[in-house]
């Protein structure tokens, strides 16, 4: 699907292709659709013991519900031994009750064309969530704003390779924490036609949230059909707060997708080991996902797993790491056999600039997700220091690397213009295939071609400043900023979301805290 920004007229010979290489227009890739196999780290006697071991975590230690005494009343109701806060689940019952969320379903865009399907071997990409810091090139390391977080949804909106425009890109620091959400879904709206996610630090957020999405979509639209995607985050070791869970609640009760994810750093918040800590991510999915369909049955969910290691001389969380990608492939294979969709991975690296160590850990965490067989990749790009800060040139970067994520996820052609034999009769031994036919036809879309990184000759490379890829991803983002247009958007439906935001925020006193 492509959108054009600015009109081109039909040329002739060179002067067609200098058009078409300096015309402003993009395009949005397709949610990325797998023809290559998953890979996997367990045998059936590892899924098996680690199944039976999450059960055994639910029944015999428990999970607690804090803070939330409808949730403890839906449990009991349930079936479980619910004990103050600590509710103790009966071996299967988690599972019989995950079994009602649906294997997949469809996030609606407000352009239907960027609409996407979330499960099955699909991948959908979506951009770094919740820091509060931003860096640049011309700026560094600042606290960022809600110009910052609108920058993000345009560069995401015009990334070819970004499927969602997100949530939280960064934490608009200078907007009081109580009114923030509003601008920041109002920045969705109407910066970006994607698909989006939802407020979630409390519960009645979440409710202005579906509010806004009624605007936006229509009260009935939003009743039958889901439009936000949220991340919910468990508080490991299995604790599930009332802020979170009732931010589920308003979620699930209308119809709207959550995303159900621990939020683990091995060593700290769950075993050192793989198996421990694999046992642990799928007992809170267990019980994080059943209380979803306890809420409504059928409401989508996504099962989730943020999980990184830990250095145990400073205490930092590691990434790019080798146990990370064996839980993030263990964890796909049992989110598999729920039948639910997968969310994990992302551009996760520890670095405080986008330079070898962010590139080295990106890349690593990156290729494990798609190979992990992963359905809602957030954090995609953008992702620095630890998750602390949204870095522009780095957002830039890593969108452009997403192209060959998708590239990989097609697998092998072996059709009859892929077998390329009249190419090779034609060139013969000690010829070349520069200019044959097949070449010819092919050449355009033959190839994955990189928007950002150089690959000029030594020489012209030196002449145009000898510019590192940070300086070229600089320069990228100031040519997205300055060429974008905002998507049509309805004039009434602007004006009632104007209205919408203005109104709840004049309720109610600034709140930075």
């Amino acid at each position: 699907m492509s959108e054009v920004i600015e009109g081109r007229r039909a040329r002739g010979g060179g002067a067609a292709r200098r058009a078409e290489r300096t015309a402003v227009s993009f395009e949005t890739a397709k949610f990325i659709s797998r023809n290559i196999p998953n890979f996997e780290v367990l045998n059936e006697e590892a899924l098996q013991i680690i199944e039976y071991n999450a059960e055994t975590i639910l029944e015999e230690i428990g999970v607690n519900f804090v803070e939330n005494p409808a949730a403890l009343v839906r449990w009991r109701e349930a079936g479980a031994d619910v004990r103050g806060e600590r509710v103790h689940i009966p071996r299967g019952l988690a599972r019989k009750l995950c079994s009602t969320a649906p294997a997949t379903f469809t996030q609606h865009a407000r352009n239907p064309e960027r609409n996407v399907e979330i499960g099955g071997r699909n991948l959908v990409l979506a951009p770094v969530y919740g820091p509060p810091f931003v860096r640049d090139l011309d700026g560094g390391r600042r606290y960022a704003t809600i110009a910052d977080f609108q920058n993000f949804v345009k560069l995401g909106y015009m990334s070819k390779w970004l499927h969602h425009s997100g949530g939280t890109v960064c934490e608009p620091t200078d907007i009081p924490v109580n009114k923030r959400h509003f601008d920041m879904l109002h920045a969705h709206m109407t910066l970006s036609d994607k698909p989006y996610m939802g407020s979630v630090t409390e519960p009645s957020r979440a409710q202005d949230s579906v509010d806004m999405s009624k605007i936006l979509f229509g009260d009935d639209f939003v009743d039958q059909n889901t439009v936000m995607t949220s991340l919910i985050n468990i508080n490991s070791p299995m604790t599930f707060d009332g802020i979170m869970m009732g931010a589920l609640e308003v979620y699930a009760a209308n119809n709207q997708a959550s995303i159900v994810s621990p939020f683990i750093v091995g060593g700290a918040m769950a075993p050192v080991t793989v198996a421990g800590t694999l046992t642990q991510v799928l007992a809170e999915i267990l019980a994080g996902v059943a209380y979803s369909q306890l809420v409504r049955a059928g409401s989508p969910v996504i099962a989730g797993a943020f999980v990184t290691s830990i250095d145990m001389n400073s205490g930092a969380p590691t990434f790019g790491t080798p146990e990370a990608a064996h839980i993030t492939y263990g964890a796909g294979q049992l989110v598999r056999r729920l039948g639910l969709p997968y969310r994990s991975a992302g551009s996760f690296c520890g670095s405080k600039l986008p330079d070898a160590q962010a590139a080295y850990e990106t890349a690593n965490s990156l290729n494990m997700g798609l190979l992990a067989g992963v359905n809602f990749m957030l954090h995609a790009c953008g992702w620095l220091e630890g998750g602390l800060v949204s870095s522009y040139e780095k957002f830039v970067m890593d969108a452009d690397q997403l192209g060959a994520l998708h590239g990989i996820a097609k697998g092998v052609a072996v059709d009859e213009n892929a077998q390329a034999l009249d190419a090779i009769r034609e060139v013969g031994p000690g010829g070349h295939y520069l200019g044959c036919a097949h070449t010819q036809a092919n050449f355009k879309t033959a190839f994955w071609r990189s928007d950002v990184l150089d690959y000029k000759p030594f020489e012209t490379w030196e002449e145009e400043g000898a510019r590192d890829t940070s300086q070229l991803a600089a320069l990228k983002v100031r040519k997205m900023l300055a060429d974008y247009v905002a998507p049509e958007l309805d004039v009434a439906k602007r004006e009632a979301l104007d209205d919408y935001v203005a109104k709840r925020k004049a309720e109610m006193p600034d709140a930075f805290m």
